[in-house]
């Protein structure tokens, strides 16, 4: 197991940033951490880099506990932070024969890494000339220089340009079929095209972990409804392949059913079965944005 959290907990003094999050995440899988702004993304991406400390609770990564074995933890991890530090005024094989020196390894390895990032174009330039998309790429290849087992990215994509997005994005989908990649990001499309699973976290709670396929390929329908009396939910709690119920504003309710049956007739006839008009009635199919909204409101 590359990355094992259970039941880690941590305070900003009083306030609970992560509640007794857990989860593991196996190599060759690369996984879409979501959650929205504050949700304890980035506590957990610091944990994980042992940038910080939790205050409960146990997490390894590839095999070295992050309290006891830091060392051997950060070794093992390739980092790249959402604000990306770099010194920009270092040229780029300058800056990554800093790192080269820092993980006392070979400087043949850097001009593997400037290939592998497609930074080659821009490696004899100062830092502070490059675009942000080309800035991104240093910092990615400074975080895969050292080869490391596990990679941790937060927002490796912002900023970048459709045609620099695409180049990003096969290279990390090709770096994780032998790593275990965790990444963070506010792009929904990001996560379909990368990832192969999805863990949302929610005010520092895990509210969703799940296969991407079985999530995307999952049959669910919303009809969001508005009657024109007020309506109880035990009355439409029997309505068929019900799944769940949300009161949105006064006689309107969001309805969820677990059937690929256009259940909009069905509702038009419990309607009119109980007394009942409905006044609009809009369709939805969830994919992941609606999903992720419905679980992070």
């Amino acid at each position: 197991m590359s990355i094992s959290v259970k039941n880690t907990t941590k305070f900003y003094e009083k306030q609970k940033a992560l509640s007794e999050v857990s989860f593991e995440i196996t190599s060759g899988e690369i996984v879409g951490f979501l959650g929205p702004n504050g949700a304890g993304k980035s506590t957990m991406m610091k944990i994980l880099t042992n940038y910080i400390s939790q205050d409960e609770g146990i997490v390894i990564v590839n095999g070295a506990d992050v309290s006891k074995e830091p060392i051997k933890v950060k070794r093992s991890v390739g980092y790249l932070p959402e604000h990306n530090p770099l010194y920009t005024d270092l040229y780029v094989k300058e800056y990554l024969g800093f790192h080269a020196d820092i993980h006392n390894i070979s400087k043949k390895r850097i001009d593997e890494v400037i290939d592998l990032v497609g930074l080659t174009p821009e490696k004899n330039k100062k830092i502070d000339q490059l675009s942000k998309g080309y800035r991104q790429r240093v910092g990615l290849a400074a975080a895969l220089l050292h080869d490391p087992e596990v990679l941790i990215l937060d927002e490796p994509t912002t900023g970048l340009d459709p045609n620099q997005l695409l180049d990003i994005r096969n290279l990390i989908k090709e770096v994780g079929k032998t790593k275990t990649v965790l990444l963070s990001t506010h792009i929904m499309q990001e996560v379909e095209a990368m990832c192969n699973r999805v863990i949302i976290i929610n005010k520092g709670e895990i509210v969703a972990d799940k296969n991407l396929k079985d999530l995307l390929g999952k049959q669910e329908q919303v009809l969001e409804v508005e009657f024109d009396l007020r309506v109880e939910p035990e009355l439409l709690k029997g309505l068929p392949h019900l799944k769940w119920l949300k009161n949105i504003f006064e006689n309107t309710w969001q309805i969820s059913f677990d059937t690929q049956e256009d259940m909009r007739p069905k509702v038009f006839d419990f309607a009119q079965e109980n007394g009942l008009k409905t006044l609009q009635m809009q369709q939805k199919i969830m994919n992941l944005e609606n999903m992720f909204q419905e679980l992070t409101k």
